[in-house]
């Protein structure tokens, strides 16, 4: 089996975990403050990554890999659940995750920065699929982006950055370990502000919306990535990328079946759409370094 071909597999897995994140936030926000379940997702997977860190002995990584480290925790663990967090209150967990259907795209798109090089027709394939994703957000919000459309591009934009530095670190550091060591960094960001809202937590909220609490914070913050930095580091972050495009489908269909959300046509078109950009997008070159 080559290297591509396990880390389409371990990519498929994480996007596997990851698609239930919308769902899951939409359920927790429901009853929690969203900073607290933006923010204290990353506090309790930080928590559980020092142990996992601790028990196998990991050691420090160097000195010049702090820098991108701190970059992929300011993407990865305070950007994109936070500002999923804050859309998750206004737009249903499908319609997020139509506008996250760009997160292929934006993912090839920061792959740059590790030196792969997408050819011409890739960028214009990006640039239709980007274009097919606000128009399906302008739509539903009347003519007009809505704030909840504009968190979620924030967010993408977050994600597809903070894969492609946690892809390239993984080559070195390992895939789980680049997660870990990424919640550690973080910590000292995310608790003061977790700190600050606790106060105001409803703990007596019914037991789904923390189940969805602790689904985003020990899978979709943690567990997940396990899976989805070793693939990218083994397939290449704008190959392995590309199956992103079943998370759309995944949290359609988990949307549908945890939250009662209902799938009309025009969202259905759209998520055809942008899967069928997509696809065609991965089979435009990709030049990766060293390769």
């Amino acid at each position: 089996m080559t290297d591509e071909t396990r880390g389409m597999i371990l990519g498929i897995i994480g996007v596997a975990g990851f698609s239930i994140t919308l769902p899951a936030t939409r359920v927790a926000v429901a009853g929690l403050d969203p900073v607290f379940v933006g923010l204290g997702r990353a506090v309790l997977a930080a928590a559980m990554a020092v142990v996992i860190l601790a028990v196998t002995r990991q050691s420090l990584p160097a000195r010049r890999h702090w820098s991108r480290l701190m970059l992929s925790a300011l993407c990865l663990v305070i950007g994109f659940p936070l500002f999923m967090s804050i859309a998750m209150q206004t737009v249903p967990a499908a319609h997020g995750g139509i506008v996250l259907g760009v997160l292929p795209l934006v993912t090839t798109v920061a792959a740059v920065l590790c030196g792969e090089r997408p050819s011409s027709r890739f960028w214009l394939v990006a640039l239709l699929g980007s274009a097919l994703v606000v128009g399906f957000a302008m739509i539903r919000g009347g003519g007009a982006l809505q704030a909840g459309d504009v968190w979620l591009l924030a967010a993408a934009a977050c994600a597809g950055t903070g894969y492609a530095i946690s892809g390239d670190l993984s080559r070195v550091l390992g895939g789980w370990q680049v997660i870990c060591w990424a919640l550690v960094a973080s910590l000292p960001l995310v608790l003061p502000p977790v700190l600050w809202v606790i106060g105001d937590v409803d703990w007596g909220v019914p037991w789904p919306m923390w189940t969805g609490f602790l689904y985003v914070a020990l899978i979709s913050q943690l567990a997940a990535f396990f899976a989805w930095n070793r693939g990218l580091a083994l397939g290449g972050v704008a190959r392995v990328g590309q199956v992103q495009l079943l998370q759309l489908f995944m949290t359609l269909a988990a949307s549908a079946l945890l939250l009662g959300e209902v799938l009309d046509v025009t969202t259905l078109l759209f998520a055809v759409g942008v899967v069928g950009v997509v696809a065609l997008g991965r089979r435009m070159p990709v030049a990766r370094p060293g390769k």
